[in-house]
């Protein structure tokens, strides 16, 4: 698939997503006022914060694809690691938020009505959001985008909470256990926020320039050691932003070599490095040293 159908792709996903959790958000929100369920409130509560995370990750998808300016030189995907952060602070927000109206109820010992309706909402939101996740997790293959991803982490855990809601909605109806409500909306309170602090982790590594996965790092040094004209290499470096992956390296040449053979090496070693993933944008700077002169320097 071309990069331009998957930048397609990357830009009609948030909003076929906000279209969706709007809708989820309408009518979940409505039978749980009725019903007074705390665990289809708090699904309720997770589909318009996917709401307005949606909308907020189509306009960084925008703003990441800017091209680069004199002030930002690198490029805006940055952007979308910063989003990807604040997101996961919302959906902890959303957890801790799910797990005091849980305790509250708790303590009121407040019972859930119109069991039938309650059940009926939550059947049809999992049919809706298994479709979305389908379609997010089909995105994620294309494009590996970071926002994108987060969104499929949002609609995953909705997949999960729906699911729960209605298997309590369902023990609640043939038991009387109203309890049941209660324990239910803690365990999704306590899963959103696990999900929510491995968001935040992947967008601060990226955020703090961590490298690239261990795999593409070992698959670059295997390019440049199958290369038979690179004595050795060192100060290799990589990072991640966005779609973007950046890679920095010193190849070790002999020393009597032309400015030309040389110049043919590093593009054969950069085009072999950009095959790793050929979905993404790579920036490689190659610096061409004439003796390993990496003894006594940092990075």
């Amino acid at each position: 698939m071309s990069l331009k159908v998957n930048s397609k792709l990357e830009k009609n996903a948030p909003l076929v997503a906000t279209t969706i959790s709007l809708i989820l958000a309408v009518v979940k929100l409505s039978v749980g006022l009725i019903s007074g369920s705390v665990a289809l409130m708090a699904s309720a509560m997770d589909s318009i914060m996917d709401m307005f995370v949606s909308v907020f990750n189509f306009l960084a998808l925008r703003i990441s694809d800017k091209k680069p300016t004199d002030e930002f030189s690198y490029g805006y995907g940055k952007v979308e690691a910063v989003v990807a952060t604040l997101e996961g602070l919302l959906v902890f927000g959303s957890g801790v938020f799910i797990i005091y109206e849980a305790i509250k109820k708790f303590m009121g010992g407040e019972s859930v009505t119109h069991l039938e309706l309650s059940m009926g909402v939550m059947l049809f939101s999992l049919v809706v959001v298994f479709g979305l996740v389908s379609f997010l997790a089909y995105v994620v293959k294309k494009t590996n985008n970071l926002v994108i991803k987060a969104d499929l982490l949002h609609y995953k855990t909705d997949l999960y909470s729906n699911s729960a809601v209605l298997l309590s909605l369902v023990i609640i109806y043939f038991t009387k256990l109203f309890w049941i409500d209660v324990v239910f909306g803690l365990a999704i309170g306590v899963y959103i926020i696990k999900e929510a602090i491995e968001l935040i982790k992947e967008g601060v590594e990226v955020l703090l320039d961590a490298s690239l996965q261990k795999s593409e790092v070992e698959a670059i040094e295997s390019i440049i050691k199958a290369d038979k004209e690179v004595e050795d290499f060192h100060f290799l470096k990589t990072r991640q932003a966005g779609k973007y992956k950046f890679v920095e390296v010193h190849l070790v040449l002999g020393q009597d070599i032309s400015l030309m053979d040389a110049h043919v090496i590093a593009d054969r070693v950069e085009e072999g490095i950009k095959e790793i993933d050929s979905e993404s944008n790579w920036h490689i700077m190659i610096h061409l040293d004439p003796v390993d002169d990496s003894i006594g320097h940092g990075f």
